[in-house]
């Protein structure tokens, strides 16, 4: 169950490599300002904080952990898909928001699955694992996986992210088992 949370983490919350780093390259191309890139770019930090603060824990009890997690690389799919197909300042505006779901219900989600599945003794390790296995390596590697693509699919590598997203789905159909111990 670890190594599944651990593997989800990696492929969702690494598919943002690709937009953390060439997101304003794309928008800027496309003759988007700034200002508006700035606008889009706190479309998806507020909805992160909204997530967090507002409406995650009410998901997660509705969804459950494994269904918000479906939820996320769904979203994530979209989000990365419309980035790989348009810099339409408006279909941006409604997909950056998507960033509540693909990065704070995402970690919401895997940390309630974690404190189910994972011996309080070994929280600690469990969570240093995540962030640093789940997260960083992998959207470090992500990230330089995300230059070699860019400079060679230009926009379109935005959709080999959306991939990402969608390995994910039969993993976290899988997770329904660990959250028995939710209940």
């Amino acid at each position: 169950m670890f190594r599944r949370i651990v593997l989800l983490a990696a492929l969702i919350l690494g598919s943002h490599a690709m937009h953390d780093t060439f997101a304003i390259i794309r928008w800027t191309g496309a003759g988007i300002t700034p200002s508006g890139a700035s606008i889009l770019w706190s479309l998806s930090v507020a909805a992160e904080v909204v997530v967090f603060l507002l409406i995650g824990p009410w998901l997660l009890r509705v969804l459950t952990p494994a269904g918000a997690i479906a939820l996320a690389a769904l979203a994530g799919a979209a989000r990365w898909l419309v980035a790989a197909c348009t810099a339409d300042v408006a279909a941006l505006a409604l997909t950056q928001p998507l960033h509540g779901i693909t990065f704070a219900l995402l970690h919401l989600a895997c940390m309630r699955l974690l404190v189910a599945n994972v011996p309080s003794q070994l929280a600690a390790t469990a969570q240093a694992l995540y962030g640093t296995v789940g997260v960083g390596i992998a959207t470090a590697l992500l990230t330089l996986i995300s230059g070699w693509l860019y400079a060679r699919m230009g926009p379109a590598a935005f959709a080999v992210m959306s991939v990402l997203c969608l390995a994910a789905l039969p993993l976290a159909v899988g997770l329904r088992g660990g959250e028995e111990q939710l209940a």
